[in-house]
């Protein structure tokens, strides 16, 4: 079993061999505008997943995996050739959900966007429902009644702590 950082390596010429191969080679014309987004080698080195993106409709991504399909004993040749292994991996193409991932996640941006600009446009209108502090504030000092209290408290403390000690 090969290591982890061979098989990069091999993932990454690989990359580059099948686009090379794609933009020269293969003459089909139902080929749509491809790019490879990411290529796979599994740890024996003996299967690449190719991941590919198609700029167009669904028709065009259908014809173009259909192109990639019939070319795809032509472009494992031209890795075989190309790769110093002893043996050529099987090569599988894969379309990559990329783009509608994309969309996805623009459309719920574009939606909290909206969501947030309500909000606040509502904020900015709202009224409170009681009082505007609802918190319980302590009552203002108003007194002589609490004066008398507080002194009688300090003439205890004070004969407590003049008295004889046990």
């Amino acid at each position: 079993m090969a290591d982890q950082a061979r098989a990069a390596k091999m993932a990454d010429r690989i990359k580059v061999i099948i686009a090379k191969t794609l933009e020269r080679g293969v003459k089909d014309p139902r080929l749509g505008f491809v790019t490879i987004t990411d290529v796979r080698v599994t740890g024996d080195l003996q299967h690449a997943s190719v991941f590919y993106t198609v700029y167009g409709s669904d028709e065009e991504r259908a014809d173009t995996a259909a192109a990639l399909k019939s070319a795809t004993g032509m472009i494992r040749s031209e890795v075989g050739k190309n790769i110093t292994a002893r043996l050529t991996p099987s090569i599988e193409f894969i379309a990559d959900g990329i783009p509608e991932n994309a969309a996805l996640i623009e459309s719920l941006l574009n939606e909290a966007r909206s969501r947030d600009a309500e909000s606040e446009t509502l904020a900015k209108t709202a009224q409170y429902a009681g009082d505007e502090d609802p918190y319980v504030k302590p009552r203002p000092f108003v007194g002589d009644e609490n004066d008398i209290a507080d002194d009688e408290d300090d003439d205890d403390d004070a004969a407590f702590e003049s008295g004889p000690r046990p």
